[in-house]
Order: C-alpha cells, then sequence, then structure tokens
C-alpha cells in the first residue's frame, strides 16, 4: 500500500475550556487524491484546515507530511497553496501580475513566471485576460483567477476554503464541474472545505463528513450518498426518514408505523435500532400494509415530494408523478425492502 502524503493524526484545538473545535481527527490523504471535508457551520471543518496549514496551532496531534512531522513547520515553508472564499486578490494588481505574485516572491527568473502565468491562464480560461483590471471582472472570473494564483507555484498540497460560497447557485453549478477537471489536469493533491454536499460529490474522491469535531464518515462520495455511516450524516445529506425501531426476527423490524421489512443485516432480535427509509421508497396503492394522510406535495421539477403522517410520524418520499394524490387524502403504502437502511 502506497505511503499517503498526508496523514494527519489525533489533531485537537480548543477556543474555549470544555468545548473542542477538533476533537482527535485523524485521516489520510493519497497524492493527486480530492478530499472534502464536509459539514455544518461550525463543525470544526476549517479550523481542521487551518491546522494542516499551519494557520492555527493544535493542542495536540501530527500533522506530517512527505513522511515528516511538519506540525511545528511555519505555514510559508510548509510551501501549501492555499485558496479562500473571498479570493484575496490584490485589486491593485492586474490579472498578470495577481497570478505572477507568488512566483514573484519566490525569486523566479522573469521568463520562468512569464511562461507559468500564460500557462495558468490558459489552463483556466482567462488568456485573453492578463491586462485587465481585478475590478472589471465578474464573481466567476476572479475565482479563475484566484485558482491560476493558487496553482502558479505547483504548490504540493492545495487547500481551498469555501472557493464557491461567494458565488451564486448558477455559477457555482458550472464552476464546480471545472474546477474538478482543472485539480485532475494538473495532478495536484486537494483539501476541499464546503458545507455544501452537491459541491462536495460533485469535486471529491473522497468526502469526510464532520460533526462536532469529528469524522462521522469518510467514504467515496457515492458510498457517503448510498450507505451514510450514521443518523448523523443522513440527517445532514438530507434525509428526513427516521425511525425508532426494535429488531423482531431477520429481515423484520418493529416502528411506529408498523412492521417494516430491510433487505439490510440486523443484529439480535429485540435489539433497539435507528431506521432510514430512504425517499424512494414507497410504494402508494390499495395493497400497500400501513396507513397514511397526505400533508403536502411540493413540485420539485424532476419529481415530486410527497409528505404523509403515519401514527403521529411525518415521512417524505419522492414520486416521478403525483397526478393521483391530493392534500388530505388517505392513502395505503408499502416500502421496498432495498430502501430501508439500519443503525
Amino acid at each position: 500500500m502506497p505511503v499517503p502524503l498526508l496523514e494527519v493524526k489525533s489533531l485537537r484545538k480548543s477556543f474555549a475550556p470544555g468545548t473542542s473545535a477538533v476533537d482527535g481527527v485523524s485521516l489520510t490523504v493519497a497524492r493527486g487524491e480530492i478530499v472534502c471535508l464536509l459539514g455544518p457551520s461550525g463543525c470544526g471543518k476549517t479550523t481542521l484546515l487551518r491546522m494542516i496549514a499551519g494557520l492555527e496551532t493544535p493542542d495536540a496531534g501530527e500533522v506530517i507530511f512527505r513522511e515528516k512531522d511538519v506540525t511545528a513547520v511555519p505555514p510559508h515553508r510548509r510551501g501549501f497553496g492555499m485558496m479562500f472564499q473571498d479570493f484575496a486578490l490584490f485589486p491593485h494588481k492586474n490579472v498578470f501580475q495577481n497570478v505572477a505574485f507568488g512566483l514573484e516572491m519566490r525569486g523566479d527568473p522573469p521568463a520562468e513566471i512569464q511562461s507559468r502565468v500564460e500557462e495558468m491562464l490558459a489552463l483556466v480560461d482567462m488568456a485573453d485576460f492578463t491586462e485587465r483590471d481585478i475590478s472589471q471582472l465578474s464573481g466567476g472570473e476572479q475565482q479563475r483567477v484566484a485558482l491560476a494564483r493558487a496553482l502558479a507555484p505547483n504548490p504540493p498540497l492545495l487547500m481551498l476554503d469555501e472557493p464557491l460560497g461567494a458565488l451564486d447557485r448558477a455559477l457555482r453549478e458550472r464552476l464546480m464541474l471545472e474546477l474538478r477537471i482543472i485539480l485532475k489536469r494538473v495532478g495536484v493533491t486537494a483539501i476541499y472545505v464546503t458545507h455544501d454536499q452537491t459541491e462536495a460529490f460533485a469535486i471529491a474522491d473522497r468526502v469526510a463528513v464532520i460533526n462536532a469535531g469529528h469524522i462521522e464518515q469518510m467514504d467515496t462520495p457515492q458510498t457517503v450518498f448510498s450507505q451514510p455511516g450514521t443518523p448523523f450524516v443522513a440527517k445532514f445529506l438530507g434525509f428526513q426518514n427516521l425511525l425508532a425501531g426494535t429488531v423482531l426476527s431477520a429481515g423484520k423490524i418493529e416502528t411506529a408505523i408498523g412492521m417494516v421489512k430491510t433487505d439490510a443485516p440486523l443484529p439480535a432480535p429485540g435489539t433497539r435500532v435507528t431506521v432510514l427509509i430512504r425517499p424512494e421508497a414507497a410504494i402508494f396503492g390499495a395493497d400497500g400494509n400501513f396507513s397514511a394522510r397526505v400533508t403536502a406535495i411540493s413540485f420539485r421539477g424532476k419529481f415530486y415530494q410527497i409528505w404523509i403522517e403515519s401514527a403521529g410520524k411525518q415521512l417524505m418520499f419522492e414520486l416521478p408523478d403525483a397526478e393521483s394524490l391530493r392534500v388530505g387524502d388517505t392513502v395505503k403504502a408499502s416500502l421496498t425492502a432495498k430502501a430501508v437502511m439500519v443503525w
């Protein structure tokens, strides 16, 4: 197994007594990998990023880079690239001068600077903007310049903290795809902080879902979405239907809405569990095995959200068509066993 480029070992950081911003986090990042730190505001993801970058000093733990302990190495000697939400571009410099800045500080020869800046601006599709003032650029164009500036020194590790957070949704949707393509084309190793799951899933090779200073689950975007590791991960990803249950027998769980079947492996009968009913699980029809009342119907473009109430529990399902349903209807429903997960 190859040695990871970056290894974080049991990092801890507190800003106030009795509370941990980062609580013993360990993770590895392979060479050329894009890892997203995903979680709600205040979960510790930016603090973790800043400790890896050297901008915060950990209370405990180690940062190992290329098999060397860099925990006490100052940020400028780590040589990592940084890109922030506000882009931090120099307003008094034009596009070329902004991208060239890090190379000039490093003392690169002018001819090499010229060549590298032109290469990076071509990479981000900004080759025709070299003399443009920063104030004349759109938000998306500024984001591209900031990325070119961060990549120009060829950093061994690139740190991105909510780099698309200041952009509108339509622009973010386009740029998140372009950002992954550019990062992969360059082959840079990257750690990317975001609170937006769509962004994380579009950009990352692996996602670390962070809650209250620790990692709840770290896996590929496909696995995190299809198999949330904990109830917190499921709730953060937007899954609504979580119920307490008790295992009855193989494949069967008793819940507030009645007996639910699952294809998931189960512990011994009598064990208390948490059940996740995925939004695609419901089948409405006369032969359903539990009754419910339709409380809301919401058109979402590609599907309808159907909210129902059964035994005092609100459940949400997604259907391609809701023509036969009306708010206030009493319906019968059943659940597909493969769409029922258990913790």
